[in-house]
């Protein structure tokens, strides 16, 4: 490795379900000869592509599991992530953005901006993460690249700006004109490898020029030297414009918005220069982490070898050969045969084997230095721990982890699949935070829980195959929870005399609905009526309280319970007399706090032709759907509904059988709602038998 942290990019690739992420990653690797045949995502050679190396992606031709590799591009070294699009796994894409510097935000040219499009948009906000736009697929029929840079400026609120226009559209697209370098770019060659540039047609000519006014004009609020070449009409040189550019990229202020035909390979090459020349090196990217021995103050962290080591486990995967942990570092070097301290465990790692990935080959090496990713083998810790040099105590802030909406029963049908299953299950959770299992005593039944239908489908596709484990599923179930709709008084003793110490204690006070927070508990307890050392025990008791709410053991959520008043005795209170006074409040109030049960609303939306608009509505409604808009772009009309996730199974099949299989639709969490009474009484008899 060049240890210049200058000419290295860590770079994502993320966007909507089937906008070409995987086939442009696939042609950078070859452009840059990782690999020395194409394959295609849906590849009829039995290949597939490189990044999608389980066996059910090449099946399902998506992308489930996040993939990283590298290459060298003129001098520059880049690490790619190839993230997935379906928003169950979004976490995936989230622990990628976690670690990347800089993305490239794929669009479609005939879909333009997509409901996954956006969430991937506000993760990248989220992570402060500077991208760079790629219009792909700009060979197909319905392709407008200038209405996909209007919509990233209305719908996402980018500053859009062309780099390139498309010389031909649809089945006429040759090449690009850089705006730049004022040229039109070709591709030749059976794998488009060779690039050739000449001069820019002269049917193109006015165009180009209205285009790269407007980008030198946007540009020139970024760069006071491009303003004063501007007005002093001096020559506006390449690199003045790229560094403008750059710095508007840097600070998220601006989106360069590139254009081509990953499938056709047509414009990937000018993609890969623009990557180099405006995407951030680890050195532009200020990372911060906590300092855990001085109250968790932020302390920012120096792209320098000298220091003492910093690195992040962004991701898992349990190989052949045992855990393998991916790991980005941000500081120091971490290098074979020096020890590292887990800082969640505090327990001492010494690091032997290091490599760096390629899909699934992998290349040993010595040293992971400050800037780069790689991956460590043999240690165990779990996704989203720091590693730091012996002395220090910092902690990199943690990934955001969604809670899961759905859950399903699994049961394996005989000893042997038992004892898979909970390998399986083990590995799993492991790697995928937002994957959850738990034993659920009362029906002797093993719970999965994660974020859709897809999403656990998935994992148990996994677990027959990788780990043979016979398991048969249960019915999903929808993650229910209660609430309370207004304030309610308590005050119950509780009493018990038996012979000895008795058990003796009172609580006071009122429970009432709060709306952003799970469970707040407030102590106002004047002049020790329940003495200081007995309030922790009321509130554990009420914390189990919340696990199973009274009405339909659903976890209740949403409530502030305050104390105001008590009694105690001298000899017969204690912490447990005090559970039992809390368990007994709890029960008192919720009755009368007028309970309720909430149910998972998903946004829902789906990309049909315009002739089955009317159906689609339909089904929507059928399924208590609340319909919040639809717009017609083009042939293709785009419907938004609020549909609770009860209702949403085999949502998929009824969809594709009533428009001959050609619209498809997106799914992902937006929040609770209370549920209707009449399905309010058909749960309370379900659940109550």
């Amino acid at each position: 490795m060049e240890n210049e942290p200058g000419k290295i990019r860590n770079i994502g690739i993320s966007a909507h379900i089937d906008s070409g992420k995987t086939t442009l990653t696939e042609r950078i690797l070859f452009y840059t000869k990782r690999i020395h045949a194409i394959h295609d995502v849906k590849g009829k050679d039995g290949v597939g592509a490189t990044m999608d190396s389980m066996e059910l992606e090449k099946e399902r031709g998506i992308t489930i599991a996040s993939a990283a590799t590298f290459c060298k591009y003129k001098g520059y070294e880049i690490n790619i992530i190839d993230t997935p699009g379906h928003v169950d796994f979004t976490i995936e894409v989230e622990r990628s953005l976690r670690v990347l510097d800089g993305a490239i935000l794929v669009l479609c040219s005939v879909g333009g901006v997509q409901s996954q499009s956006i969430t991937v948009d506000q993760q990248m906000k989220r992570y402060n993460v500077p991208c760079i736009a790629f219009i792909n697929k700009c060979d197909r029929s319905g392709a407008n690249p200038f209405r996909v840079i209007e919509q990233l400026k209305e719908k996402l609120g980018h500053n859009a700006l062309a780099m390139q226009i498309p010389v031909g559209l649809e089945e006429n697209l040759e090449g690009v004109v850089d705006l730049v370098s004022m040229q039109a770019i070709y591709f030749d060659g059976d794998n488009g490898e060779i690039v050739r540039t000449e001069d820019i047609p002269d049917h193109l000519q006015q165009q180009a020029t209205e285009y790269r006014e407007a980008m030198i004009d946007t540009a020139s609020l970024f760069s006071d030297e491009l303003t004063e070449a501007i007005l002093e009409e001096e020559e506006i040189t390449e690199e003045l414009i790229i560094s403008a550019v750059r710095k508007g990229t840097l600070s998220r202020e601006l989106t360069p918005v590139l254009m081509g035909s990953a499938y056709k390979n047509k414009g990937v090459q000018p993609l890969l220069d623009a990557v180099t020349r405006l995407l951030p090196c680890p050195e532009d990217i200020e990372n911060k982490a906590l300092d855990m021995d001085n109250n968790e103050c932020t302390v920012i962290l120096e792209n320098d070898f000298e220091k003492p080591v910093v690195a992040l486990a962004f991701k898992l995967e349990d190989g052949s050969y045992g855990q393998l942990t991916y790991i980005r570092v941000y500081q120091g070097i971490v290098s074979k045969g020096t020890s590292v301290v887990n800082v969640r465990t505090g327990r001492k790692i010494k690091i032997g084997r290091v490599v760096r990935m390629h899909a699934d080959q992998m290349e040993d090496i010595d040293a992971i230095p400050a800037g780069y990713i790689g991956a460590l083998f043999g240690i165990d810790c779990a996704s989203g721990d720091t590693f730091a040099g012996m002395g220090i105590h910092l902690s990199m802030t943690s990934i955001f982890v969604p809670n899961p909406v759905i859950s399903l029963s699994i049961i394996p049908t005989d000893n042997k699949s038992q004892i898979n299953m909970s390998k399986a299950l083990g590995r799993f959770t492991k790697e995928d935070p937002t994957f959850k299992t738990h034993f659920d005593e009362e029906t002797n039944e093993t719970i999965i829980e994660g974020m859709g239908e897809l999403h656990l489908e998935v994992y148990v596709e996994r677990m027959r195959r990788e780990y043979s484990a016979d398991v048969t599923t249960g019915k999903p179930r929808v993650a229910y929870r209660e609430t309370i709709t207004k304030r309610a008084e308590f005050n119950y003793t509780h009493k018990k005399q038996t012979g000895g110490a008795g058990q003796f204690g009172r609580i006071a006070g009122y429970i009432e609905p709060v709306s952003d927070e799970e469970f707040i508990f407030e102590n106002n307890i004047k002049g020790g009526a329940i003495p200081t050392q007995f309030i922790p025990a009321c509130e554990k008791s009420f914390l189990n309280c919340l696990k199973k709410g009274p009405k339909l053991e659903f976890p209740v959520t949403g409530i502030k319970i305050v104390l105001e008043d008590g009694a105690s005795h001298a000899v017969d209170s204690s912490d447990k007399a005090f559970q039992a006074a809390a368990r007994g409040a709890f029960l008192e109030g919720y009755a009368k706090a007028g309970s309720v049960i909430h149910e998972p609303i998903m946004k829902v939306v789906v990309e049909t032709p315009t002739e089955f608009q009317g159906a689609v509505m339909k089904l929507l409604s059928q399924r208590r759907g609340m319909i919040v808009g639809s717009q017609d772009e083009g042939l293709q009309c785009v419907i938004e509904a609020e549909v609770p996730l009860a209702d949403m199974f085999g949502y998929s099949t009824v969809l594709r059988s009533s428009t001959q299989g050609k619209a498809q639709f997106t799914m992902e969490f937006l929040s609770y709602r209370q549920v209707p009474q009449s399905i309010a009484e058909e749960l309370v008899e379900k659940f109550l038998k």
